[in-house]
């Protein structure tokens, strides 16, 4: 792609109009871009800014100098700020131009392309600008069919297979046993959870031994208890003596 430097290479003007120190400046930063140290010829240009910030040439090249270290944010921005100045139709064209590769390297291809239209309306007859039009539209067109590609990859990635999303539906659908259970009345299912043994019965039958130690009785308890039996013995010997005296007095009677 063509890089305009019309600036560094035929920007003219009388010595006489311009400072000693900035003519000198700039060209330092015309040998350090020719020698491709871009950062170096930055720092000339922008010294030569320094010295005149009305220097159309010396932030023009600051420009061409990002653009070779691949700063191509940072050049657009100082292309699109050099578009508001009265300058001649010439300088317009070469900004445009410039400014569209700066566009076209950050991918920004629809705006690049606007940009090199308005340099080919101020310059019809320039052939780069013209080949790097055709070029940031197929590179747009390529954009466009990749980003196409995606969303249609990602829609099937979110659909997926028909086949597999009637399995999936077929797999969370329940079956004639669970819906069956599902509909069952609940009382139904406590009698049934009725019937079934507890847990802690069958560890008791499982274990007769488990809970069935006597238990220890103390010894003024076992005296209370011996006594209470002596006491319904002697009661009871009462009661037979006293039946024994009636019916010997009976049998004395005498009969009528």
């Amino acid at each position: 792609m063509k890089q305009s430097t019309f600036a560094i290479c035929f920007l003219l003007l009388p010595l006489g109009l311009l400072a000693q120190e900035e003519r000198k400046s700039i060209r330092h930063g015309v040998k350090d871009y020719k020698s491709e140290e871009y950062a170096e010829a930055e720092v000339q240009f922008r010294k030569a800014l320094a010295e005149n910030p009305q220097s159309f040439e010396a932030e023009f090249n600051t420009g061409t100098a990002l653009y070779g270290q691949k700063k191509f944010q940072e050049s657009a921005e100082l292309y699109s700020g050099l578009l508001g100045q009265t300058l001649e139709s010439g300088q317009m064209a070469d900004i445009y131009h410039n400014l569209g590769n700066s566009l076209l390297e950050s991918e920004q291809y629809q705006k690049s392309i606007e940009a090199y239209k308005e340099s080919l309306r101020l310059n019809p007859g320039d052939p780069d600008t013209r080949y790097n039009l055709a070029y940031a539209r197929k590179k747009l067109q390529e954009q466009q069919q990749q980003q196409q590609q995606q969303q249609q990859q990602q829609n099937q990635n979110q659909g997926g297979d028909p086949d597999a999303r009637e399995k999936d539906s077929q797999d969370q659908s329940p079956s004639p046993e669970d819906q069956e259970k599902s509909t069952q009345d609940p009382s139904a299912e406590e009698a049934e959870q009725d019937q079934q043994p507890d847990p802690r019965e069958q560890d008791q039958e499982a274990d007769p031994e488990e809970g069935s130690q006597p238990h220890e009785i103390s010894p003024e308890d076992a005296e209370r208890m011996l006594n209470a039996i002596q006491q319904q013995e002697k009661e009871v010997k009462e009661k037979v003596d006293e039946m024994k005296a009636a019916n010997a007095k009976g049998k004395n009677a005498k009969d009528w």
